[in-house]
């Protein structure tokens, strides 16, 4: 029987069009930094706000914040769930820095995967809703 795990997720990208992605602690694959819903967490907004806060350290923007959908996959991490996901494409300033559970923080052209270990969640659902914009 699978547990459902439902996240907030942000869509992040640079002028060149990569997107950022992060891989925790301990996982083998990277995914869209985000998180769970908090109980003081108002909206899936501020749930991004303060996730991108505390695992990258950066400034999150809400103007300009663009729901892309719900998306769901078998989770990454934690087997025997799936998780669902509320993805927007927002606006940070950085510095983007590993902190708290993230290990790494990388840039990645969602049109060149090629040999990258990405979870399910984002290498068949977010990202290619990304390359065909």
């Amino acid at each position: 029987m699978s547990g459902l795990i439902r996240i907030v997720a942000a869509v992040i990208r640079d002028p060149q069009g990569r997107v950022l992605m992060v891989r925790k602690h301990g996982a083998a694959v990277l995914q869209q930094p985000g998180g769970k819903r908090d109980a003081e967490d108002r909206d899936d907004l501020h749930t991004l706000e303060r996730e991108l806060r505390e695992e990258l350290g950066c400034v999150m923007h809400r103007e300009g914040a663009r729901w892309l959908g719900r998306f769901s996959a078998p989770a990454a991490n934690e087997t025997g769930f799936v998780v669902e996901a509320e993805v927007y494409e927002v606006h940070a300033d950085g510095p983007f820095m590993a902190q708290a559970e993230i290990e790494e923080v990388r840039w990645v052209d969602p049109a060149a995967l090629d040999g990258l270990a990405i979870a399910r969640l984002s290498r068949e659902q977010i990202l290619p809703v990304l390359v065909g914009e």
